[in-house]
């Protein structure tokens, strides 16, 4: 197993089920993204760059999905979180049921357009 892997499996619920659960997602809208551990975090490349991060926030208790080039993003931008970033942008998730499927394939679709 690798340790982004072993990162997620470690997490505390909810943390731990929103991970996999995005996860699933993510390697299915975009079956060639590779899951590597950098930054102490799961980081996501694709076609060789970094592509998005998921970082388990247990002080802000969510799940922060950063996009590196999220900021090129323009559907959906009530869902997309900027916080004065204008290169990244990130979907948050405190549930498993926050997670609407649909929203998530469309952002991460346009994010690996940029590629």
């Amino acid at each position: 197993m690798n340790p982004a892997e072993t990162y997620i499996l470690e997490q505390p619920e909810p943390y731990k089920s929103i991970l996999l659960e995005i996860q699933v997602l993510m390697e299915h809208v975009v079956p060639e993204v590779e899951l590597k551990y950098k930054y102490r975090i799961p980081f996501y490349y694709y076609k060789g760059k970094p592509f998005c991060y998921l970082n388990a926030s247990h002080k802000k208790k969510f799940v922060d999905v950063g996009i590196v080039k999220g900021g090129e993003i323009h559907i959906h931008k009530e869902y997309l979180v900027t916080e004065k970033r204008k290169v990244m942008a990130s979907l948050r998730y405190t549930t498993v049921n926050d997670i609407n499927d649909n929203i998530f394939f469309e952002v991460i679709k346009k994010a690996a357009s940029f590629y």
